[in-house]
């Protein structure tokens, strides 16, 4: 809602900004559009306001085979901290705007960081929100994975697949639709910068260490079975209608 109602106010600024350029004399006009443009160079970008973590919409300690300290760790370390490296990060962004000598190279360093902070949190929600539930596939998505990978198991067994090339490293195997083709696909992503272009994320499991070590060490798979039996299709199957919509 502030970032719509900061558009708008942004909207009705410049419109209101250009009608005084248009009635202006040339001289008075090339004045006001220089001082736009300086205007521009110290002003800070619209940045959203900070981000707050999103709360466990379940109880960590009635999930099945992922314990409370794994989960409780997962989120207030690594998701949290990564809520927390965006919140700096894009601070840093808005002071740099403000000093018209800041270095490009420099620029694109924290640039690079807000992308990779900000794939780490929309993925670390799409992880936490898609558990609590008793991992029983249904709904249409169902139907339409079975359709488009022979069955439902053939699918399961591709997402496992795709899951375990990345044990042992880091990443995520996150099940998408892709609206620019229309289908259902298991991608593979080496970090929190990897994803298909146009592809709405479904399920997102996390394969870094972080997220099963501290219960399973190095059984990655034993860790895969444990987030597939906790995986709540309902909310998955929410995202699939909204993703075709």
């Amino acid at each position: 809602m502030d970032d719509f109602t900061r558009r708008q106010a942004l909207g009705a600024a410049g419109a209101a900004g250009l009608t005084v350029v248009a009635l202006a004399t040339p001289a008075a006009a090339q004045g006001a559009t220089q001082g736009a443009a300086q205007d521009a160079l110290v002003r800070p970008p619209a940045f959203s306001a900070l981000h707050e973590p999103r709360p466990l919409r379940f109880d960590p300690a009635r999930l099945t085979g992922l314990s409370e300290r794994l989960i409780t760790s997962h989120w207030q370390n690594n998701y949290q901290g990564s809520v927390r490296a965006l919140n700096v990060v894009e601070q840093r962004l808005a002071a740099a705007m403000a000093d018209p000598d800041f270095p490009a190279p420099v620029y694109g360093g924290l640039k690079r960081e807000e992308l990779h902070r900000t794939g780490s949190v929309i993925l670390h929600e799409l992880y936490f929100d898609g558990l609590g539930g008793d991992g029983e596939k249904g709904g249409s998505l169902a139907v339409a994975l079975a359709a488009a990978f022979g069955s439902i198991d053939a699918w399961e067994a591709e997402f496992r697949r795709t899951a375990m090339s990345l044990a042992g490293g880091s990443g995520w195997c996150i099940l998408a639709c892709n609206q620019h083709t229309g289908s259902l696909h298991n991608y593979w992503a080496w970090d929190h910068m990897h994803g298909a272009i146009a592809g709405v994320p479904l399920i997102a499991l996390d394969m870094y260490e972080h997220s099963y070590h501290m219960d399973y060490g190095t059984a990655a798979a034993r860790y895969v079975d444990a987030f597939m039996a906790n995986l709540d299709w309902e909310i998955v199957e929410a995202r699939y209608q909204a993703a075709l919509r």
